[in-house]
């Protein structure tokens, strides 16, 4: 044993000072225990004597090695060889490097390589300058460096090199087709730009302001803007990946054209020019001179026979894995490798995407899953042991050196004994272990070296514990744990011994459902149990006896009587929450095994989740048919099991249960040295031995795998973004998960023979991907739901809307289009849809509520005659409501059928009904009439959820679900990711690096969602799992919503996708019609005095015309916000069809702004004749002379902003199509659908009709919908008041929140009603409604929840009690309604309870 500190450095001190000696450095290996000191003689010394004396004062526990260097040198160790190494490996894989004969002189190093093209490689790419430079950085060491080829290899090195160039040569003939043949690749740089680039490129991280540079790089975001002069910026960012920098140049328009074609995102390029500040982008830029291009070889796998990676995440993997699923498939198809797993963490979203990406690559995907397994088997009790629940128990724990029963040794035990609920006995001892207490232990536990230095060693303690216990059921919190080293301690000592054990951690999740952690603390202060020394055995073994007994009569109360019934007595599915979970990967063999996948998923979500998705044990042995299951990574059973030291018996019945085992790189598990786990590198290699010496005993399968988690080495760091940004203290010592060429991992296996690692790297790799099926998992097809009959159902629905409307026969117009309509729509299967849609709107039509349609359904005229929707679709014409007489228009002419004049009926002089927006049936079901349709539905969002349900009683609860959605890392917020990122590392970087960082980072999943009306119908024929597993969204486990697993995008063309969505103005309608008994469907879409609302605010009859606007549209939907309204006054809209337009302009991207705007202000077109909707494009186009096909073509192009092709502009030329209708199609990025437009507008129009000639009524259901954003305060104040508030938003700018938005659009409003002349009355304590506002005496009285601060839960409450009775005092109010007392005081402010006293008490005096 050591001295004590004070002696040992006083004994040291009189060896140095007796010597005469400096010790310049010490190097200290504790886990070898040796120091090696680097020392200075001041005159002839024996360093061997020395040696022996200090190794005798540390008690010859300590390995000395005294080195003698000169007083000026400083001194390179093995540490920093080692760095060095790590260096030339990381930058130059391909050199092979020698251990030994380095010469290392002071202020030189010379590293020998094997190579002499190694050295003369290096000394091209300037590697010695570059490692000076990187070494001088880490370790403040100027030394200068050269390479040399080793002493006596030359010959070798030029037998070695003929044979590398015979190989290269065979490789060449036998690449991969996917492969470029080298003679077709740029090895020469050529120039783009200025002249040919001499200097040497330099690290980006080590430019400097006004430096003259060349640097080489990557680039990415490429970006060109003209200015004055014919001249163009060009600006695109450039990484080496030390840092990223923006590059900008100015080019007349020949060296732009050269430039922007010679460059694209991704290719490498060496840049010369000078770093200068560059004032608009706030930093410093390398303004530009010269550009070459550059040919970097990139990195791929040069194997004969290739790998194929059975482990890898992708961004799928939540808030984890950052290899971007495009890439990674990529990789593995430029690699060759002919497949590649996907294994992402409880989740399987990656599919769709997979199967998409791996049709396009020829490469097969192993679909697969790294689960959370969960050993349900492992009950609150094991062993064979039995006995009554009132009989002897023996509660013990351990404190140990660690956590590894294996490496680590047990200090202290504690136990206590309980005999029918009572505590009987004690024991507690000490133990002296061979190694040192850590300090970390010593800080938890508080036990150190000098506390146990004297002990009794294991052997006797262990003896006397055990005889302490014997014939006794075993008792500890985490049992598994404490047992693990009784056992091992045992097998190490020769003794055989067999436990039952109870683990109270166990037992506690079983019988305490409703406690979130089950921790010793935890539970000793939910049952009040006194724990005064946490982690120090004697006192944890006190606590764990008390709570043991109190779980014994928790479990006795639910019919328990011995120790077996433990194991019973309990809802074992909420147990399974709480336990612990090991990895496992499951790898789908085959349809079946797909099928089984997506039913434990789903399972491991609705009913397991807990954090995370849990699949137990017992239900993956049931649905395994069709499965290969493998042992994972060290999160494993089976690699848990080797580092706790587990019995052979344990790992073989760990081993039965999967088909192949697996290992990985050493560097994937070096964190188990930082934890302490391992003890050194060795070891991590032993354990990877042990696991294929037992595949070969047991004959399982074992494979090497990357646990890839980034698909290249340096995109490590967007994975460190993501960790930081989650709290994780190692976020900056990322394991190597990167994928792997055959090669790479071959060398990772270095400490095999050749032949194992080969087999565990390529053959069995291999032999499993051949045992697995060609998967597809999403069945090709489309599969509606049955309805018997439906095809006859729509067909007569549809003939007989269209006779009773049109007569019979029909019009031959109005024929050719159902006709038409109705082929496509049956031949197709797609008259089951219709029908639900149909139902669906019928049964809220019936229940008083209208629905608004949404995209092109208002395109099919079958739409419009099985009532789905009003919009009509025919060219504008009358109809006869009696004698069914029709007059059709073409709407060239006249725009709309609001947009005719009145006209009675020439045979029956009835009114005729006016109707027709002309609207191509192709813009929704295509030009072949087989496009999938889409029939979006905008419910009232208060019937939205009776909509949901009636689906269910249509088509059966288990055939219906909501679509899924995943929400992914958006760009803003991984800004926020990486700035979190710096400021945790005290960086400063480049807006291109940040960049480059925030791009890595963006789409990553987050979480899962819901679509907000979309609804996934499976047919009766099918269940879910062939489509798709289910789950809970944002795995919310109390939500009572079932989703799809997958994003419902990948499976819409598969399934019925019905879109029941929430909308505001289907409320709006309802209400106003309740309000005033009027039926909106009859409001005259031609109401002039409505119509005048769009080009003035005369309607309103304002008594104060200073209300903000020259319009009155402030409220009416699609056209109240500012942009439109400004809009509104540009184009001054006089009829119906003028406000499709303008709600077409309003949505398109790049169609007002930029566009139409300018068209109309220069006179160039009218609001007629610009561009508006989609269908604009093709109606335009056919009246012009083009084939409809053709048309529709162009159409389909404009309106995803593909623009014209050559051919599209000669054709439209040659129709003489002006061309500023050609430009402007140019300019379209997005465009709305008319039919879409058509449906708002006449909404909008309905409800600006209640607006005009109802006001108070419109008011109060506006007012009521937006009751949060009101403040009922502010509006009894006055016009002045309200002015004020506006402005006192709009000074805020752009600084403005969307809350502040949001009410600025009521508070203009507000001020409007005022300026009619109409008022609001002061909230009523008795009069007023929780949330609806009433019309009274000729005013607006509020509600309760439009005052601020008092939500609609606290409104219900005062509204209720109100009616119950009055209030006798404030007191009395708040003790009935739990008011809070900040919602007590906004009453007292505004006045509503003022006339109330503050107490029940009454004053006599």
């Amino acid at each position: 044993m050591l001295n004590d500190s004070e002696n040992i450095k006083k004994s040291i001190g009189e060896v140095l000072s007796r010597e005469a000696f400096e010790i310049k450095r010490v190097e200290v290996a504790r886990k070898k225990s040796r120091w090696t000191l680097y020392v200075n003689p001041l005159k002839d010394t024996d360093l061997d004597k020395i040696r022996i004396d200090l190794e005798g004062i540390l008690n010859n526990q300590v390995e000395i090695q005294l080195i003698p260097v000169k007083s000026d040198d400083r001194y390179i160790g093995d540490s920093e060889k080692d760095d060095i190494k790590k260096w030339i490996k990381s930058n130059y894989p391909e050199v092979l490097l020698t251990a030994n004969n380095w010469v290392i002189e002071p202020g030189k190093i010379r590293i020998p390589l094997i190579h002499k093209s190694d050295c003369e490689n290096m000394t091209e790419t300037d590697a010695p300058q570059k490692l000076r430079r990187w070494f001088g950085e880490k370790t403040k060491i100027n030394v200068e460096f050269s390479f040399c080829p080793m002493d006596g290899l030359q010959e070798l090195s030029e037998e070695i090199e003929s044979e590398k160039k015979k190989v290269n040569s065979f490789e060449t003939r036998q690449k991969p087709s996917g492969t470029k043949p080298l003679a077709n690749r740029p090895m020469e740089a050529s120039t783009i730009l200025g002249r040919k680039i001499k200097d040497a490129p330099i690290p980006m991280n080590e430019v400097s302001s006004d430096q003259d540079v060349a640097i080489r790089g990557k680039i990415f975001k490429i970006d060109q803007k003209e200015i004055r002069n014919n001249m163009t910026i060009v600006t695109f960012n450039i990484t080496d990946y030390t840092s990223s920098l923006t590059c900008k140049s100015f080019l007349n328009e020949e060296k732009t054209k050269k430039v922007m074609s010679s460059i694209s995102e991704g290719c490498w390029l060496k840049v010369k020019g000078k770093i200068q500040f560059d004032t608009f982008a706030r930093e410093n830029v390398l303004i530009v001179s010269s550009i070459e291009s550059q040919w970097v070889e990139p990195r791929k796998d040069e194997a004969e026979t290739r790998r194929i990676e059975l482990h890898a995440h992708t961004q799928y993997s939540s808030m984890d894995s950052v290899a971007k699923l495009s890439k990674l498939i990529g990789t593995a198809s430029d690699f060759g490798h002919k497949a590649i797993a996907i294994t992402d963490h409880g989740v399987l979203q990656a599919y769709p995407e997979a199967m998409e990406l791996a049709a396009k690559k020829d490469i097969k995907v192993i679909y697969g899953m790294e689960g959370y397994l969960v050993d349900d088997n492992k009950n609150s009790k094991w062993g064979e042991g039995d006995g009554p629940l009132d009989g002897c128990f023996v509660v013990f724990d351990l404190e140990t050196t660690g956590l590894s029963a294996k490496n680590s040794e047990i200090i202290e035990i504690g136990a206590v004994k309980v005999n029918n609920g009572q505590i009987v006995e004690t024991y507690n001892s000490f133990v002296r272990p061979k190694a040192k207490v850590p300090l970390k232990i010593t800080e938890i536990t508080g036990i150190s070296d000098e506390m146990v230095r004297n002990q009794r060693e294991i052997d006797v303690v262990m003896e006397e514990f055990l005889s302490f216990a014997e014939g006794n059921i075993m008792v500890a919190h985490n049992a598994r744990f404490d047992i693990s080293f009784i056992e091992a301690f045992c097998r190490k000592l020769g003794i055989e011994k067999k436990f039952t054990v109870i683990d109270t951690l166990s037992l506690a999740r079983n019988a305490l459902t409703d406690l979130g952690r089950f921790n010793l603390k935890s539970l000793s202060r939910y049952f009040k149990i006194d724990l005064k020394n946490h982690h120090r055995a004697s006192d944890d073994a006190m606590a764990t006896a008390k709570v043991f007994i109190k779980l014994v009569g928790i479990s006795m109360d639910k019919g328990a009587k011995t120790a077996d019934d433990l194991n019973h007595v309990f809802d074992s599915e909420q147990a399974i929450k709480k336990m612990d979970t090991a990895h496992i990967i499951i790898l789908v063999k085959n349809q079946t095994g797909l099928k089984n996948l997506y039913k434990l998923v789903s399972m491991s979500h609705l009913r397991y989740f807990y954090k995370k998705p849990r699949i137990p044990k017992s239900v993956l042995e049931k649905y395994r048919e069709g499965l290969i299951l493998g042992s994972a990574c060290e999160s494993g059973e089976l690699y848990k099991g080797i580092l706790n030291d587990k019995s052979e018996d344990d790992i073989e019945k760990i081993i039965e249960f999967y088909d192949y085992l697996e290992v990985q790189p050493l560097g994937n598990n070096a964190f188990l040295l930082d934890k302490g786990i391992v003890n050194n590198e060795e070891e991590l290699k032993n354990i990877n031995k042990r696991i294929i010496a037992l595949g070969e005993k047991y004959g399982k399968p074992v494979v090497a795998t990357g646990d890839v988690h980034f698909v290249d080495k340096e995109d490590e760091c967007f994975r460190k973004v993501l960790m930081c940004g989650q709290k994780y203290d190692d976020f900056n010592r990322q394991p190597p998960l990167y994928y792997r060429t055959t090669q790479e991992m071959l060398h990772e296996f270095y400490y095999l023979d050749e032949q194992k690692a080969r087999e565990i790297v390529i053959e069995n790799p291999i032999k499993i991907s051949d045992m697995i099926d060609n998967v597809l998992p999403i069945p090709n097809g489309t599969f509606p739901p049955i309805i018997e009959g439906s095809d006859q159902e729509i067909r007569e629905m549809i003939v007989a809307y269209a006779k009773d409307k049109y007569g019979d026969p029909l019009p031959e117009v109005v024929e050719a289009r159902v006709d038409k309509e109705l082929n496509s729509i049956i031949s197709n299967g797609y008259s089951v849809l219709y029908l639900v849609a149909h139902k669906l709107v019928k049964k809220s039509l019936e229940d008083g509520y209208l629905v608004g349609s949404r995209g092109s359904v208002g395109s099919s005229l079958a739409a419009t005659f099985s009532n789905i929707t009003e919009v009509n679709p025919l060219s504008p014409h009358y109809v006869c409501p009696k004698c069914k007489n029709s007059e059709f228009y073409d709407s060239s002419q006249i725009g709309s059928g609001p947009d005719l004049e009145d006209k009675l009926c020439p045979k029956c002089g009835s009114e005729y009904i006016k109707d027709g927006f002309d609207i191509p049936f192709e813009v929704f079901l295509g030009f072949e009439g087989d496009k999938e349709p889409d029939i979006d539905l905008n419910f009232s969002g208060e019937y939205q959820p009776t909509a949901h349900k009636y689906t269910e009683e249509l088509f059966g609860k288990g055939n219906v679900y909501r679509a899924g959605t995943i929400s992914t890392i958006a760009e803003k917020t991984a800004f926020g990711f990486v700035k979190n990122y710096l400021e945790e590392n005290g960086c400063l970087i480049t807006n291109a690096e940040i960049d480059r960082l925030v791009d890595g980072c963006t789409g990553i999943k987050r979480t899962t969602g819901q679509h907000p009306g979309g609804i996934m119908v499976v047919p009766s024929n099918k269940e879910i799992y062939d489509f798709c597993p289910i789950q809970k969204p944002a795995d919310d486990v109390d939500s009572t919503t079932t989703t799809t697993h997958f994003d419902y995008h990948s499976i819409s063309g598969r399934l019925l996708k019905l879109d029941i969505l929430g909308h505001d103005d289907p409320t709006v309608i309802r209400m106003l019609e309740d309000l005033t008994g009027l039926d909106a469907t009859k409001i005259p879409l031609d109401d002039s005095e409505t119509m005048s609302l769009f080009t003035s605010t005369k309607a309103l009859k304002l008594v104060d015309g200073d209300i903000g606007s020259t319009v009155g549209t402030y409220g009416i939907p699609e056209f109240g916000t500012g942009f439109v309204r400004e809009m509104l006054v540009a184009t001054k809209p006089s009829a119906f069809s003028d406000l499709i337009r303008i709600s077409g302009l309003s949505h398109g991207t790049d169609v007002w702004l930029n566009n139409a705007q300018e068209l109309i202000a220069n006179k160039t077109a009218t609001i007629k004749e610009v561009i508006c909707t989609r269908d604009d494009i093709m109606v335009y186009l056919i009246h012009m002379g083009l084939p409809s096909k053709k048309a529709f073509n162009i159409m389909e192009k404009v309106r995803k902003g593909k623009g014209l092709s050559d051919e599209d502009v000669a054709l439209m030329n040659q129709h003489d199509v002006p061309q500023w209708y050609i430009d402007s199609c140019n300019k379209i990025k997005y465009m709305f659908p008319k039919a879409h437009a058509v449906a708002y507008v006449t909404m909008a129009f309905r409800i600006a009709y209640f607006k005009v000639h109802h006001p108070l009524a419109y008011y109060a259901t506006y007012f009521s919908v937006r009751a949060d954003d009101f403040d009922a305060h502010l509006a009894v104040q006055g016009k002045d008041r309200v002015r004020k508030a506006i402005r006192e938003i709009k000074e805020i700018g752009n600084g403005a929140t969307a809350k502040d938005k949001s009410k600025i659009t009521v508070l203009e409003l507000i001020l409007e009603m005022l300026c009619r002349g109409y008022d609001f009355l002061p909230v009523s304590l008795y009069e007023s409604h929780y949330s609806k506002f009433i019309i009274k005496d000729g005013k607006l009285l509020p509600p309760f929840n439009a005052l601020e601060g008092i939500g609609l839960k606290a409104s219900q409450n005062v509204y209720e009690s109100a009616k119950k009775g009055s209030f006798i005092s404030i007191e009395d109010l708040q003790a009935r309604t739990k008011l809070s007392k900040t919602n007590v005081e906004t009453l007292l402010k505004h006045g509503t309870i003022n006339e109330l006293p503050q107490s029940n008490q009454i004053s006599l005096f």
